[in-house]
């Protein structure tokens, strides 16, 4: 196990926050919402050149096209030592393009504190360029380094449809893995629910709204009766939610409606409840036996655990933030999903949450706390010069 000296990061860190902070800025200001393709493709190719910019071109790389979906972006740096840790985020985010222009940002705390904001850059903007940076603080440090394999993938907010083969087959070939999603307010993420996105289709029978209307079964109606049934399957008590987020449907106002979608998202806390679940949308009954239900159970990530695989890793970096003196690294359990729960699902080390300091995921004048940059590129850094070596050997 190979430490980088803790003092000479921090201090270089700081030294270089405004710049970090700029690359961040600069990243954020090119929108990159998950459905529109242009701006994805704009915005990875300017994660790539600050990549480049800060640390040269790396030794390999390869761009997976994401069809439908934003590409994905793999950079090799060879490192120093034996050890390899992949370094995951990405770069889509839940804001449409043109969100910027009418951004408002958050005044500040009560206690003053600054917050810079901007779509995107709590989730997950910051964390990327930290990451970036962390591998330069710990090359410029003179430690052992690992090589660091950096994956960008522009459709994690919408279940990581393209890119989740990549990202498990990087996983695979790798000693650990650090996801740069958002922190849980300065504490890394060991566990995440799993996810559901699920597509609920009501086929019922067109009629005129004013001529026959009788003669008509309203999908609208019907999915609208679904909706309400299923908001009653979620049970917080055991850690499962289901929000219905997205609905279209009909033709005309004066056509009853045919055709309805909805679209619904499901977290679970365990197998049991994705059971559960399951049979309990199944047994969902609409009141016109004309209209017909179709459910697609479409289970996008498994939930997430403190494994055995992972717990060497946050003792590693538990260590590193010791000697940073940050105090001890909380760890926590969130709500969210992220590509770490596919990397856990494998039985391999990860670390999600070692992004951002902020709040806002999602949210309008969702922010970081800049003051927390350095203090964060540094963790990450101190923890890569940890994993010189491969884990195995590290925790031996």
């Amino acid at each position: 196990m190979t430490a980088s000296p803790a003092a000479p990061l921090i201090t270089r860190a700081q030294e270089v926050a405004p710049e970090i902070v700029d690359d961040i800025v600069r990243l954020v200001h090119h929108e990159t919402g998950s459905y529109d393709l242009a701006a994805l493709a704009g915005g990875l190719d300017l994660l790539r050149e600050l990549a480049v910019h800060r640390l040269g071109r790396p030794d390999r790389e390869h761009r997976h096209p994401g069809g439908a979906y934003g590409d994905t972006l793999t950079l090799t740096y060879t490192g120093t030592a034996a050890g390899h840790v992949a370094l995951v985020g990405h770069y889509d985010t839940v804001w449409p393009t043109g969100t910027l222009a009418g951004w408002e940002a958050p005044e500040p705390g009560a206690d003053g504190r600054e917050k810079l904001s901007g779509p995107g850059i709590f989730d997950m903007k910051a964390g990327l360029i930290q990451g970036i940076w962390a591998l330069k603080l710990a090359r410029e440090s003179g430690a052992p380094t690992p090589t660091v394999t950096f994956l960008f993938n522009g459709d994690e907010e919408i279940g990581s449809l393209s890119s989740r083969p990549v990202i498990e087959e990087v996983a695979r070939t790798v000693d650990a893995t650090l996801v740069l999603e958002p922190s849980a307010e300065g504490a890394v993420k060991t566990g995440r629910k799993g996810s559901g996105i699920f597509q609920i289709t009501a086929v019922g029978v067109e009629a005129h709204a004013g001529l026959a209307p009788q003669d008509g079964a309203s999908a609208i109606t019907a999915l609208a009766e679904f909706v309400i049934a299923a908001a009653a399957v979620a049970a917080p008590e055991r850690g499962t939610t289901v929000n219905t987020g997205l609905i279209q449907g009909g033709s005309a106002t004066n056509v009853v409606a045919g055709r309805a979608t909805a679209t619904v998202d499901i977290r679970i806390s365990s197998p049991d409840e994705q059971a559960r679940v399951d049979a309990e949308f199944d047994a969902i009954r609409v009141s016109d036996p004309r209209v017909r239900i179709e459910i697609d159970h479409a289970w996008n990530r498994p939930p997430m655990t403190l494994g055995t695989a992972s717990a060497p890793l946050l003792a590693l970096a538990r260590e590193a933030a010791r000697e940073l003196g940050l105090g001890a690294l909380r760890d926590a359990a969130v709500g969210g999903a992220s590509d770490a729960n596919f990397v856990a699902a494998l039985g391999l080390p990860v670390l999600c949450g070692m992004g951002a300091v902020g709040h806002g995921a999602h949210a309008q004048g969702e922010f970081i706390h800049p003051d927390t940059v350095p203090t964060q590129t540094a963790l990450v850094a101190g923890l890569l010069g940890r994993l010189a070596e491969p884990l195995g050997g590290a925790a031996s």
